[in-house]
């Protein structure tokens, strides 16, 4: 049996080691700047689909099918991000009498849609935010607006029906914001998604980002999980995500799981999904979207708990039924941390830092997982998500976990480009982070108070073992290339540059 991912990177990767785990051939896709990533060669096999840009090669539902009919892969592992939430590559590959490791496309569509995801959950007599009851385009009035407006309350939120990671969304504090905020959210969303439909929503003050993860088979069983906070996000993009959330209550953390499985039921959902939620200062919480996918944030659900999500859609696709112990699900057995290393100046607002990874140094030790598809000599490029890597700490309590995070990151080198390990070493320095202090404006609030300084931190490290790396890797070469043999690891000066592992890669 064959698996296509449908991916690159960090993704790619893991359902590759997920899959071979459990017996199966893999198959993967890359483009011309993919030819030698880590999941390339990873792969039992590896075809070109195109170009560099997503829009010529990942997103090519013609050229990865007729991989798949090239290469014998009888199931299609999307990943997240790309097609995944593709209802039209759900289906074709259905029509292709292929597996799709995911919902069916009927749901994919169906809770694709925010409002009709917000219908859904109304139905279920799940709570929903108070906001307008369909999506509206260039058709509808400035009256219309202004009055649901109106109806809803202030503050409000425009987000987007399509899309997601804050674009096509804008707050709204006051009626005079109101239609020219309309007017960029559209603007913004038929660029991004190809379509400009947006709707209303009251903007729930100080909220946490709270949601499940879920699970469910072909015979009717959804087991929801122990609960993921995903509060520190940057212009509406998480950076950090923990498990279990310190906000809830077991009794909050029981009901919320409930109705996160009531929605899924209610549609007929399979495979692995995720129920998001608002959490407001009463610990009232209300639904907010469903990702019909595997989670970036999946790792931290999956320590804290000893099951595999991967494995498991794999064998849902193929039709097995859930036997997960749904107490052992919702109990956390321990604190996961987990921090989204991206090739990105934080120093430079964030900007991509594409470009040749010279050398890399990972963490390691107990406690520590580094799920990435980024190894020494590879090149960043600038045409995808940024992300190298996903740091994941866990310890027996959420302060065990924050200083496992420090010492993970204090080790973690990546010389070349620009990341966002010394941002993150900066955060976990702070007092409201420490204490779980935070809801979804803190992380924009607290850059906001910078004033200019720069994050330094770990920086200044890599800087200082840049050259002492290069000049080891050529010696590495050159020793491997005459002598055949790897290079004595116990040198005095391989263990001081600390780049050893990346060396190796």
């Amino acid at each position: 049996m064959k698996v296509l991912i449908a991916n690159r990177g960090e993704i790619a990767v893991r359902v590759m080691r997920a899959c071979k785990e459990l017996g199966f051939g893999t198959v993967a896709v890359y483009s011309d700047c993919d030819r030698n990533a880590l999941h390339v060669r990873l792969a039992d096999e590896a075809f070109h689909i195109g170009p560099s840009p997503a829009s010529e090669s990942y997103l090519r539902i013609d050229k990865i099918l007729d991989v798949a009919k090239r290469s014998g892969a009888t199931l299609v592992h999307p990943g997240y991000g790309f097609l995944a939430e593709n209802e039209e590559f759900g289906q074709a590959c259905v029509d292709a009498g292929l597996t799709f490791v995911g919902p069916t496309p009927h749901v994919i569509a169906l809770m694709g849609s925010k409002t009709a995801a917000r219908q859904a959950a109304i139905a279920a007599g799940v709570p929903v935010v108070p906001g307008t009851a369909d999506p509206f385009g260039d058709d509808a009035t400035d009256a219309w607006i202004t009055s649901e407006a109106a109806r809803i309350g202030y503050p409000l939120v425009v987000k987007a029906v399509s899309g997601g990671g804050g674009k096509g969304m804008r707050t709204v504090a006051t009626p005079e914001e109101l239609l020219p905020s309309v007017r960029t959210a559209r603007s913004e969303a038929g660029s991004a998604f190809g379509d400009s439909a947006v709707y209303l929503e009251r903007r729930i003050i100080k909220p946490r980002h709270i949601e499940i993860q879920l699970l469910g088979d072909h015979h009717g069983t959804v087991i929801p999980f122990v609960e993921r906070e995903c509060s520190i996000q940057r212009r509406h993009q998480k950076v950090v995500e923990e498990s279990p959330s310190l906000a809830l209550s077991v009794e909050t953390r029981t009901a919320m799981a409930e109705c996160a499985a009531m929605v899924a039921r209610s549609v007929g959902y399979t495979n692995a999904g995720t129920i998001e939620f608002l959490l407001d200062e009463h610990e009232q919480f209300y639904f907010l979207e469903m990702n019909t996918r595997l989670q970036v944030e999946h790792p931290v659900t999956e320590q804290v708990t000893g099951i595999d999500l991967v494995h498991w859609q794999l064998r849902i696709a193929l039709g097995e039924k859930l036997t997960i112990d749904p107490v052992q699900a919702l109990t956390p057995r321990m604190h996961a941390i987990e921090c989204r290393i991206y090739a990105e100046d934080p120093d430079k607002g964030f900007m991509p830092s594409p470009g040749l990874v010279r050398a890399l140094s990972t963490p390691s030790g107990p406690g520590i997982r580094d799920d990435r598809g980024v190894t020494a000599g590879f090149e960043i490029p600038i045409f995808y998500d940024s992300m190298i890597a996903k740091l994941v700490v866990w310890g027996d309590t959420r302060t065990d976990a924050v200083a496992r995070l420090r010492r993970a990151l204090d080790e973690y080198r990546v010389v070349g480009v620009k990341t966002t390990t010394p941002f993150f070493q900066w955060l976990t320095e702070q007092p409201e982070f420490l204490e779980g202090r935070f809801d979804t404006t803190y992380l924009d609030n607290l850059l906001k108070t910078r004033q200019g300084q720069v994050f330094a931190v770990a920086d200044a490290a890599a800087e200082r073992d840049a050259t002492v790396a290069v000049a080891l890797m050529s010696w590495f070469r050159a020793h491997r290339a005459v002598t055949g043999t790897a290079a004595p690891t116990t040198s005095g000066v391989w263990r001081q540059s600390g780049l050893r592992e990346g060396l190796r890669n």
